[in-house]
Formats: structure tokens, C-alpha cells, sequence
């Protein structure tokens, strides 16, 4: 058997942000900056599949709304929409109560208690979003957070021969192409990223073939944070695997408590709470219960695994 390559005392909150970091959609900041009506936004984005179908061309239903922004810019209506800008307008997306201060809590937690400091225990925390990458970046969480999987722009493609050219550096561009995309399936991907370690060691790759030993975050180490069906896949993947999972509704500017209401029905979800993180609250309890449930699963499998080694044998005096 092949020497471990991680300790497994990290445990990773998985986060989705609209709805969930949020209260509402991140876009809905990108509407008001260009005078964009965002529900005649959505319903043209709800009507593309069958507007290409009917030419013969399938679209993917999760991101169809990327192209649909491309096509706005290139339209004058998002005129000159670049990567930097909507940086900018992430910072004035209003964050759910208790964030970022939650993630600072859970990290203060873990090291505060004697018990899983010695054991080393760590807290990590994900955003995993078919939103924008930038918007996210340019959030107040940006400083609190490991790591981000979410949709991306390219403002200046790579022109044919750009290898053989030296790099020429432009003036800001507008966006023109997608960089990254990640559908509601795809999130299950950047999970089992974490789960292998891909994000913190690049010759790691995530179809490589790992005992359960040699994974860095067990997806029993793993709480998932989500508001709705589309979530329904990682919400599997984590209640397969000993995961934790946690559906969030907001009553404003949307209520969504019915649909949460249902996932739990259907045994989708662990546990549901309002998205509030704030100390007392019951998202907050209920998270930092399933830290502290994961933190004493993780000191009683190290204590076990210690016990179990053979002792050096004493001295013997002689006679």
C-alpha cells in the first residue's frame, strides 16, 4: 500500500453563492449598472434552448445565459463589459447575514480547542457557482475563502500564431469569449477536486485512481451549502459519501422556502435553515454542530489509528 500523502484533518465548507452567500442573483448588480430589466433578461434566457432547437443547434441549458451576456455586450448593451468591471461590481452585492464573519468563526472554532489543535485540525471554505468568477472575486468573502469554481470571460483571444509572438500587451478589452464554464452537473467535479487535492497539488489529477487513504479532504470531511434543486447533484455526492449537507432559503428579495421545503422532503438535504450565519442562528448551530461532529470523528479515528501501533518493548533488568 502506497504511504499516505495527506493527514485528512482538514474539513471543507462547500459553498453555492446565489441565494445562498447572497440573497439574490450576483447578475442582478450587473442589471442595474447598465439599466438592464433583468426579468426580461431570464425570460429570454429561459427560451433559448427551444430558439436553437428549432435551428438545430443544442445548447447547454446552465450556461446559456454566458453566451446571452456575450451577446448583450456585443449588442452595446453591456457596452464595454470587461473582466475588471464586473470585479468592481461584486463589491456591491449585499452578502446574507453572518458573511464573511461565519468563515472566520469556523476557522477561530477549530483552533481555539485544544483538543483539535492538537490533532491539527484545519477549516477550509469553497464557493462553487455557475455564477461569475470575477464578481465573485471582487466580493467581500474574496479574502476568506481557499478557493473558487465558477463561470469566466476572455477579453483578448489568443490570435492564430501566438506562440511564435511576443506577448504584446493591450488596453483593457471587453469580454468576447468564454473561459470557463461549470453547469450544475460539473460541480461535482470541483468536489471531488478538493476531495483529491487537485487545487493544492497540480500533479494531481482528478480522474487519477486514489485509495480513499491518499485523498486530502475525505467527502465525509465535507459540509455542502446550497439553496436549490440544481444543487441536487453535489447533495447526492455528499449524502453517498458521510458528507454533510444543509439547504438554505432566503424570504427576500425571493422566497424560496418551498423548494428547500422539498429537498428536504425528499430526502435530499440533511437539514434546512434561513440564510442567516449570524451567531445563534440556526444556520449557524447547525453548521458549527457538523463541524464539531466532523472535528470528534477525525480526533477518535487519529486516537485509534495511534493506538494501534505496536509499542517499543521496555527494558528488561536482569537478575
Amino acid at each position: 500500500m502506497p504511504p499516505p500523502l495527506y493527514t485528512q484533518t482538514v474539513i471543507a465548507f462547500i459553498w453555492d453563492y446565489d441565494r445562498t452567500l447572497i440573497p439574490g442573483n450576483q447578475q442582478d448588480a450587473l442589471f442595474e449598472a447598465f439599466d438592464v430589466d433583468g426579468r426580461n433578461f431570464w425570460r429570454e434566457v429561459d427560451g433559448l434552448v427551444d430558439h436553437y432547437r428549432s435551428k438545430g443547434i443544442v445548447i447547454a441549458r446552465d450556461t446559456a445565459y454566458l453566451n446571452h451576456i456575450l451577446t448583450y455586450v456585443d449588442e452595446g448593451i453591456f457596452a464595454g463589459l470587461t473582466r475588471r468591471r464586473l470585479h468592481e461590481l461584486g463589491r456591491v452585492v449585499e452578502m446574507s447575514p453572518g458573511i464573511p464573519e461565519f468563515f472566520d468563526s469556523t476557522r477561530t472554532h477549530v483552533a481555539s480547542d485544544p483538543v483539535y489543535a492538537k490533532e491539527g485540525i484545519t477549516v477550509e471554505h469553497y464557493v462553487v457557482s455557475t455564477g461569475i468568477r470575477s464578481m465573485i472575486e471582487g466580493s467581500p468573502i474574496a479574502a476568506h475563502i481557499d478557493g473558487i469554481w465558477a463561470n469566466d470571460f476572455i477579453e483578448t483571444p489568443a490570435p492564430p500564431g501566438f506562440l511564435d509572438r511576443l506577448d504584446i500587451r493591450e488596453s483593457e478589452q471587453r469580454i468576447t469569449r468564454l473561459a470557463y464554464t461549470l453547469d450544475n452537473t460539473g460541480k461535482t467535479k470541483a468536489v471531488f477536486e478538493v476531495n483529491k487535492g487537485v487545487n493544492k497539488n497540480p500533479q494531481v489529477d482528478v480522474n487519477s485512481r486514489m485509495s480513499e487513504e491518499q485523498r486530502r479532504v475525505p467527502i465525509r470531511h465535507m459540509v455542502y451549502i446550497a439553496d436549490g434543486p440544481s444543487d441536487v447533484p453535489v447533495f447526492s455526492i455528499l449524502n453517498q459519501h458521510g458528507g454533510k449537507t444543509l439547504g438554505v432559503y432566503n424570504t427576500e428579495p425571493v422566497n424560496n422556502f418551498a423548494q428547500v421545503k422539498r429537498l428536504q422532503e425528499q430526502g435530499r438535504i440533511q437539514g434546512m435553515a434561513k440564510a442567516d450565519y449570524r451567531e445563534g442562528e440556526a444556520a449557524f448551530l447547525w453548521l458549527m454542530d457538523s463541524l464539531d461532529q466532523i472535528a470528534g470523528e477525525i480526533v477518535t479515528a487519529r486516537r485509534r489509528a495511534f493506538a494501534q501501533i505496536p509499542r517499543a518493548p521496555g527494558h528488561v533488568d536482569e537478575d
